[in-house]
């Protein structure tokens, strides 16, 4: 992307956040990041922090989005950027990688003169160029859109320590040979719901590998209702749920296993991550 193509989507941005509709009233601050903030010519993708705030409706909606199995910032994401494409969106994001340098570019009470210089203060820089990939590895070839670079930060951070492996899958596009499992899943989503068909090939997946299904957990819910240890476990996480949780559950000697994007109909991929070793696993 040119430079001044970017520079246009980050005002049209401004303007959206000027009218402040619905759910753009609960955003405090809007920060830039990555070759943009650097000043390339040709940036990219445009990398946005967003911090917000939560209310009622918004937690509803997010809820809800979880439970069909639909982007739950989807309605942020549209209402800040339009139809448009080219923009990365980190929400609430406090760890982003060392280096990064986000720029205020709009804050509550900001009249539209005063985001517009913000804007307009960063500066082009011929020398910038355009920055490679940041945190790539192999397993995140081709996934790394769906992949939060905070993420994929840590991960590569574990993985150069030697505290984890990882390793990338294709799931198996069936279902479950446990009527139990069938059961708990049939509970959590309708039939039709990308988060179970997700969820349903993690689990067979699973039985494969020869891991017990009193072993396995869910998006934070066991399998067996009687389990309440973590040690030895494998957790099953949909979309990044409760990834801060990973450093945790990797020091219990879990496992775990996150897939990527579930969908309707594409091929689910996951990441199953172990522990190599625990000494080298960060402090909690």
């Amino acid at each position: 992307m040119k430079r001044q193509r970017a520079t246009e989507l980050l005002q049209e941005m401004l303007d959206h956040l000027e009218q402040g509709r619905r759910p753009l009233d609960l955003v405090d601050e809007v920060h830039v990041f990555g070759s943009y903030a650097r000043g390339a010519l040709e940036p990219g993708d445009l990398d946005v922090v967003v911090v917000h705030r939560r209310d009622t409706e918004f937690t509803e909606d997010v809820v809800t989005a979880l439970m069909y199995g639909r982007d739950p910032m989807a309605d942020m994401k549209r209402a800040l950027k339009g139809n448009r494409r080219g923009i990365q969106f980190q929400f609430n994001q406090n760890d982003l990688p060392p280096g990064s340098e986000p720029k205020l570019l709009w804050k509550r009470g900001d009249t539209p003169a005063a985001a517009r210089d913000r804007l307009h203060a960063i500066k082009a820089d011929p020398n910038a160029g355009r920055a490679p990939r940041d945190a790539m590895i192999e397993q995140f070839d081709g996934l790394d859109r769906w992949i939060p670079l905070p993420v994929r930060t840590r991960l590569v951070d574990m993985l150069d320590a030697g505290a984890i492996d990882i390793r990338r899958i294709e799931l198996p596009d069936t279902e479950t040979s446990s009527p139990a499992a069938a059961t708990a899943l049939a509970r959590r989503w309708k039939a039709d719901s990308p988060l179970r068909r997700a969820a349903a090939a993690a689990i067979r997946y699973a039985e494969e590998a020869g891991i017990a299904a009193q072993s396995v957990w869910v998006q934070g819910r066991p399998l067996d209702p009687a389990r309440r240890d973590y040690a030895g476990a494998l957790w099953i996480n949909l979309d990044w749920y409760d990834f801060n949780q990973l450093i945790y559950r990797l020091r219990q000697q879990a496992q775990c296993l996150e897939v990527i994007r579930p969908t309707r109909t594409q091929p689910l991929h996951a990441l199953h991550i172990t522990v190599r070793g625990a000494t080298a696993l960060p402090d909690l």
